[in-house]
C-alpha cells in the first residue's frame, strides 16, 4: 500500500538549508495502522505531508497504492489524493460556515455521489457516531470532540483506503481522547491503512506497529 524508500526532504530559504527527512524506509501493508512518534521536529509532520502528497519530497521513491508518485504530474496527484487519502487533524480542520452535515458531505461532492446517495450515506455514518442529531448545527456551535468525530465521519464517507490523522487526540481530553480511538478502530476494521502521528503513548498503544523518529530519521520500531 505504502513504500518508502530513501526518502529526503530539504527545506531551503536564503538564510539556511534543513533536511527534514534523511532517507527514510518504510514500509506499510493494506489495513495496517502505524502511529509515528518523535520530539517536536523529528519530522513527524513532513512525513506525513509528503505520504498525504501534500508536500513534494526531494530524493528517493514513493510508492502509493501501486503508484510511482515521482512519475506523475500535477493534476494525477490531485485526483490520486482525492480517492486515495482521508486527513483527519488536531484541529479538526471543519467549515466554520458550513452545516455538520455539509462538512461530512465535501467529499462526497468531490466524487460526485448523486444526492439520495450522499444523504443515505451521511445519514448512516453521523447516526453510527452518534452525531445524528447534530446535523444542522455548525462547527462552533459543538464540542471539541464531537467536531473530532464529524472529522471522522468526513473520512468514513470519502471511503478511501489510507487515513492519515496528524495527532487526532492532541485537543482532546482524556475520556474523548479514548472514545475516539474507538472511532479510529471502526477504520481499522473497515481495512483502511491508518498513519497517526502522536506525541500519546497511550493513543499509540492502540496501533500494530510505533515508529519513532529522531532528527529526520527513523531511529527504532516497536
Amino acid at each position: 500500500m505504502i513504500k518508502i524508500e530513501s526518502m529526503q526532504k530539504i527545506y531551503r530559504s536564503t538564510d539556511f538549508e534543513l533536511e527534514a527527512l534523511k532517507g527514510i524506509h518504510l514500509h506499510i501493508k493494506k489495513g495496517e495502522f502505524v502511529a509515528v512518534m518523535g520530539e517536536s521536529g523529528s519530522g513527524k509532520s513532513t512525513l506525513l505531508n509528503c505520504i498525504g502528497l501534500m508536500d513534494y519530497f526531494d530524493a528517493g521513491s514513493y510508492l502509493l497504492n501501486g503508484t510511482q508518485i515521482k512519475d506523475i504530474g500535477q493534476k494525477r496527484m490531485t485526483e490520486l489524493r482525492k480517492n486515495t487519502i482521508s486527513f483527519i487533524f488536531q484541529n479538526y480542520e471543519l467549515m466554520r460556515n458550513y452545516t455538520l452535515y455539509e462538512n461530512v458531505e465535501i467529499p462526497l461532492l468531490a466524487k460526485n455521489i448523486k444526492k439520495k446517495e450522499r444523504k443515505e450515506i451521511i445519514g448512516d455514518t453521523m447516526e453510527k457516531l452518534g452525531i445524528e442529531s447534530l446535523m444542522t448545527k455548525y462547527p462552533y456551535q459543538i464540542s471539541g470532540g464531537q467536531q473530532q468525530r464529524v472529522a471522522i465521519a468526513r473520512a468514513i464517507v470519502a471511503d478511501n483506503p489510507v487515513i492519515l490523522a496528524d495527532e487526532p487526540t492532541g485537543a482532546l481530553d482524556s475520556k474523548n481522547s479514548k472514545e475516539l480511538m474507538s472511532y479510529m478502530m471502526l477504520l481499522k476494521e473497515m481495512q483502511k491503512t491508518i498513519v497517526m502521528v502522536t506525541h500519546d503513548e497511550k493513543v499509540a498503544a492502540y496501533s500494530d506497529r510505533i515508529i519513532y523518529l529522531k532528527d529526520g530519521e527513523i531511529c527504532n520500531y516497536s
